[in-house]
């Protein structure tokens, strides 16, 4: 792990994979550090730490965190009721070597993770860890994706929150809202969280 500084609060600790990341923030999460906020990527986690923090100090206590196959504390996954009735899922399947049916069998019973968000408000990159979901994007991204798209595009799955361009391969559309003012979290999903799909009667 290669830790560099980050403005005047914070530290970035770059990692090789996304599974050490997803490892390392779930490590960090249950020490109890002066921090702010933990923000992963894919490659990456952002330490914020609070105001007066010693960041020389709180380098050598994240590096003193071992993940060691660390998983965080149990919890049950976020259900996200879905219809998987995509533009796309046809030629997503052909794409990874599945069946329509293969394909819908593997995205439930997958162990998804939500692995960090971003893009937009809501926004999940969501991680699996039994499937190789090595999908490609489409050659021509779409202008407008309907709010609750259900899409698979590299190793991530993800529910599109509101009306956006994109280029991932639409499977199916969720039936639930992934981003509501009105909640607290506002987002349905979050870094760490577990999700399983399941699909709506």
């Amino acid at each position: 792990m290669r830790v560099l500084p980050s403005g005047s609060r914070g530290l970035l600790l770059e990692m090789d994979s996304l599974e050490e990341v997803l490892e390392r923030y779930a490590a960090l999460k249950d020490v109890d550090l002066p921090v702010l906020d933990l923000v992963p990527a894919g490659r990456t986690i952002l330490v914020v730490a609070d105001r007066g923090t010693d960041l020389r100090e709180l380098e050598q206590t994240v590096r003193a965190v071992r993940p060691g196959g660390h998983t965080g504390p149990e919890r049950d996954p976020v259900e996200v009721p879905v219809r998987y009735d995509g533009e796309d899922l046809h030629e997503a399947a052909e794409l990874l070597g599945w069946s329509t049916e293969e394909l819908v069998r593997r995205h439930q019973e997958e162990e998804w993770t939500v692995a960090f968000c971003g893009f937009a408000p809501g926004f999940a990159y969501i991680a699996g860890t039994r499937f190789d979901w090595d999908t490609p994007r489409r050659s021509s991204p779409r202008t407008k994706v309907p709010p609750g798209a259900l899409a698979l595009a590299g190793e991530f799955t993800a529910v599109y929150p509101r009306e956006s361009p994109g280029g991932w391969q639409l499977v199916g559309h969720a039936l639930v809202e992934m981003f509501d003012l009105d909640r607290d979290p506002p987002s349905l999903l979050l870094p760490g969280t577990p999700v399983r799909f399941v699909e709506a009667s």
